[in-house]
């Protein structure tokens, strides 16, 4: 069975002339239908005459050109409007004369350079034609040659117009896909600085507590090794984000969830952080993006205690609601700035976003004992 799409696709991939050819070929052909001789467009008065040779000629200049009326619109106007000229001085009056209509629409529509040259020369070139129609035919006016040229000029200027609208489209579609690629930037940075943060924040902190290890080899060599599992484990979240790049990426690639909430925790004990960890409620089989915004959340409130509050006690809880999971990392203020520089603040910023997009709500605020607290409120659709 044919498949249309396919077929309307494969169309769409063939040369553009080759596409026009079969509407040239069709008023080509109707043209010597001897039911359609004289039913052309007539300027001039001239008698009707028979077909002969030039009347062949005509009708090929007008028609063939066609199929060159996008690639090459200026040389389709210009055979056209020759082959028009000699059907009308000929007097052959063929239904060639509909292809003149549509070189013009054409040029209008996909001549690119030089626009208002050619519409000079073609105003220029049709001056000596309506003369020399004057004085041969009978019974035009210059009503109706000033008529006939308005009307070619409206044709013109209907395909200046569908020219316009293509550009007005094309232009919206790169806007679109700039804002979408700038979306998709903004939105792997911030899953680039809360992977590359996070784990690298907590690969300094505990290779400085390793320099005042050196006297006891057992917790120096456990310390080392949770450093080589902390590197592991950024490799493996960058692979993940690089994954999703990739044009064959599919579920195989898993998202980090609430549920890997509890291996952040444990790792920032390893970094020697007294965390407090609860949960309350049953985490959603399926929460959208809301868990991976819950486990930035977290990572990232992590990330800052390391960094700014290194060794004061964290408080870390989890409640899965209906409809909604809310974060609370707090601090208690009680530990020292660690050995690495502050953070530029596009951490909760990023987090603030996430949150916001999803229509939640987000705070991050220092507390009166000296600590700080982060709290966000994260919505989600439970599938139905």
């Amino acid at each position: 069975m044919i498949n249309r799409r396919e077929v309307r696709d494969f169309w769409r991939t063939v040369d553009v002339s080759i596409r026009d050819l079969p509407a040239a070929l069709l008023i080509l052909s109707c043209s010597f239908v001897p039911a359609f001789h004289h039913h052309g467009t007539q300027l001039g008065g001239m008698p009707d005459r028979p077909f002969d040779a030039p009347a062949v000629v005509a009708i090929a200049l007008q028609c063939l050109p066609l199929a060159v009326r996008r690639r090459w619109p200026a040389w389709c106007l210009g055979l056209a409007s020759a082959g028009f000229a000699v059907d009308q001085l000929g007097g052959y009056h063929t239904l060639g004369g509909t292809a003149f209509a549509i070189a013009v629409l054409s040029a209008g529509a996909h001549l690119e350079h030089r626009r208002r040259l050619a519409a000079l020369l073609f105003s220029a070139a049709y001056v000596p034609l309506a003369i020399v129609l004057s004085q041969l035919g009978t019974g035009e006016t210059v009503v109706g040659f000033v008529t006939f040229y308005l009307a070619v000029a409206f044709v013109w200027g209907i395909g200046a117009w569908l020219r316009s609208m293509r550009a007005m489209e094309a232009e919206r579609r790169r806007l679109v896909a700039e804002e979408t690629r700038n979306a998709e930037r903004a939105r792997l940075a911030r899953e680039l600085h809360d992977v590359v943060t996070h784990h690298v924040t907590a690969m300094v902190v505990q290779a400085e507590a390793a320099r005042y290890l050196t006297a006891a080899p057992d917790r120096l060599d456990e310390t080392l090794t949770t450093v080589t599992d902390t590197g592991r484990r950024a490799i493996t979240e960058l692979r993940h984000l690089l994954d999703v790049l990739n044009p064959d990426h599919g579920s195989s690639a898993e998202t980090p969830a609430v549920g890997r909430v509890r291996a952040l925790v444990e790792q920032t004990r390893r970094a020697g952080q007294p965390v407090e960890f609860s949960e309350q409620g049953t985490p959603p089989v399926s929460a959208g993006g809301a868990d991976l915004v819950a486990y930035r959340v977290v990572q990232e409130a992590l990330t800052n205690a390391l960094k700014h509050d290194h060794g004061s006690r964290i408080s870390v809880g989890l409640r899965h609601g209906e409809g909604e999971i809310t974060v609370e990392v707090g601090t208690d203020g009680s530990g020292g700035s660690a050995a690495n520089p502050g953070g530029s603040g596009r951490g909760l910023a990023g987090l603030r976003d996430r949150v916001d997009a999803l229509g939640g709500d987000f705070s991050a605020e220092p507390q009166s004992d000296g600590g700080f607290r982060v709290l966000a409120r994260i919505p989600f659709e439970r599938a139905t």
